[in-house]
């Protein structure tokens, strides 16, 4: 990930998971004024990541952990009885990553978070998208149309960025190795606090850790779940 070139105050959207929790480490190692943005949009998982956000924002300790900001995109009108909803027949280990698309989710919290930065005068929204990701709203053209959306409002100025844009999990996953990764949270099916070990993004995780040569420090509910993928 290259350094910036300035240090003015940078956006986060921020799920709590590896990647962006990555990209707000890296971020303020690098002498941003980073400001993280966690969106609740009612999704089962979600109460999880949270409180993952607030421990691995702690353990990074200042100037970053008293600066996350919590916005509310509903979206029960929309999704309603879907398994992200409702947590019933979730994406298993064994499901290709299409299973897992939120359409339109995506849009809807950029939106609500780059609005947010305009308000406060922050300049830059960065996303911790990588460059293989499956999907369509994850693709440079996506970024920049709604780039252009977004700036032809009588608004602040905004970029949106992707540091990690060139990047797969492997890369991303050693260039955080020095991070408290062991605070994050990526589970479709919490079990208590815990990873399920058996959904779609938790074989994601561990596969991650393991291609990048790293013990994965996740306790998992089904430790013994396959991980092939």
């Amino acid at each position: 990930m290259p350094h910036p070139a300035e240090h003015a105050t940078v956006g986060v959207l921020f799920s709590g998971g590896l990647d962006s929790a990555i990209l707000v480490g890296r971020l303020a190692a690098s002498g941003r004024k980073v400001v993280p943005l966690f969106i609740r949009s009612g999704l089962v998982w979600q109460d999880e990541e949270l409180r993952a956000a607030r421990r691995f924002l702690d353990a990074l300790g200042t100037p970053v952990k008293d600066d996350l900001v919590v916005l509310e995109v509903p979206l029960d009108d929309l999704y309603a009885n879907h398994w992200s909803r409702t947590g019933d027949d979730v994406p298993d280990a064994a499901s290709p990553d299409e299973a897992v698309y939120l359409p339109g989710r995506n849009a809807l919290l950029i939106i609500k978070a780059a609005v947010w930065c305009q308000l406060h005068g922050i300049g830059e929204l960065a996303l911790g998208v990588l460059g293989t990701s499956p999907f369509d709203d994850a693709r440079s053209v996506f970024f920049e149309h709604l780039e252009a959306a977004l700036n032809a409002a009588p608004a602040s100025s905004l970029r949106l960025t992707r540091p990690l844009g060139e990047m797969d999990k492997k890369q991303v996953i050693q260039l955080g190795r020095e991070l408290p990764l062991r605070h994050t949270f990526s589970c479709l099916s919490p079990v208590g606090s815990m990873h399920c070990g058996a959904c779609n993004k938790c074989a994601e995780r561990r596969e991650a850790f393991r291609a990048a040569g790293l013990d994965d420090p996740t306790p998992y509910a089904a430790a013994s779940a396959a991980v092939e993928r």
